[in-house]
């Protein structure tokens, strides 16, 4: 199994990125990625908030956005990343904080998010699907 990559571009907040690496792997293996890869990428609310600005027309920061692989039409032999995922490290302190949970378990929620969306999943419009597999998956990891 391949191992995700993760590239930390903030520097505000302290991130256990062996930790998180190894949540992103056991995540993986759970949800039989194979030898799929994918690409978490770490920012701060200024370019967190470009990145919603420039893909999804809203000029604020959110927690994270995900850029499912294969929307270019090559297939998964022709490219073995599932996609990439951003996540705002200081938009999910904020969020962690009224959860009474830590930072580190935050980002590995926003993981979870993140992943079942480059697999495909899409909370808007599954009736709850998505959801329920979060929850699941939060349960059995966290």
């Amino acid at each position: 199994m391949s191992a995700p990559v993760i590239v930390n571009r903030q520097r505000r907040y302290r991130v256990p990125l062996a930790r998180l690496q190894r949540f992103a792997r056991r995540l993986a293996h759970r949800l039989r990625t194979g030898d799929r890869t994918f690409t978490i990428v770490l920012v701060n609310d200024r370019a967190m908030r470009r990145f919603n600005r420039d893909f999804r027309k809203q000029n604020k920061p959110t927690d994270v956005l995900s850029f499912p692989a294969g929307l270019d039409g090559l297939t998964p032999l022709d490219n073995p990343s599932l996609g990439d995922m951003i996540i705002c490290v200081e938009t999910a302190r904020r969020h962690a904080i009224p959860r009474h949970h830590s930072l580190e378990r935050e980002i590995c929620v926003l993981v979870i998010h993140g992943l079942l969306h480059l697999l495909g999943y899409d909370h808007e419009t599954d009736r709850g699907e998505m959801h329920r597999k979060e929850l699941k998956l939060q349960r059995e990891l966290l």
